[in-house]
């Protein structure tokens, strides 16, 4: 047995999945991710999750810049980082941020795919507190149950 405090988190971790699920934050792939981690590495999916976050950015920042440049916008490199940052999102599960970013391709001009580039930060910015906010109670649960794991830059 977990102990009180270790099946209160458990329990508040699963009611965040449930919402996260329901509300279409996540899909079935971010279950297939956690059946990939096991007790020779406790830290995997969130080792994963950092690596996305860590891509996903300087992803975001190159669209953004293409964007914000008067001169040029390059719609080739748009589709480009846009297609890498559905590959990697659809990877990890996060289908809100994936539905964002190909609806992002239907976008003709600059001033759509600014718009477009606001609603994939946002929904960007939700995923990342999500699943910063799972990977806490997680943490708390293992502490609560007394397994310990490195500590993670974030």
């Amino acid at each position: 047995m977990l102990g009180l405090g270790a099946d209160l988190l458990l329990a508040d971790m699963n009611r965040l999945l449930s919402f996260l699920f329901h509300e279409g934050v996540l899909d079935e792939q971010f279950l297939h991710l956690h059946q990939l981690q096991d007790h020779t590495s406790p830290n995997f999916v969130s080792q994963v999750i950092n690596i996305y976050f860590h891509e996903s950015e300087k992803l975001l920042n190159n669209l953004r810049s293409l964007l914000t440049d008067r001169e040029l916008s390059d719609y080739k490199k748009i589709e480009i980082h846009l297609n890498q940052l559905i590959g990697s999102s659809s990877s990890i599960g996060a289908k809100r941020v994936t539905t964002v970013c190909i609806a992002f391709r239907s976008a003709t001009n600059r001033a759509g795919c600014l718009r477009a580039l606001e609603m994939l930060e946002h929904e960007y910015c939700y995923l990342k507190n999500k699943l910063h906010e799972l990977f806490q109670i997680e943490q708390q649960r293992a502490l609560a149950a007394g397994v310990r794991y490195p500590m993670q830059n974030q």
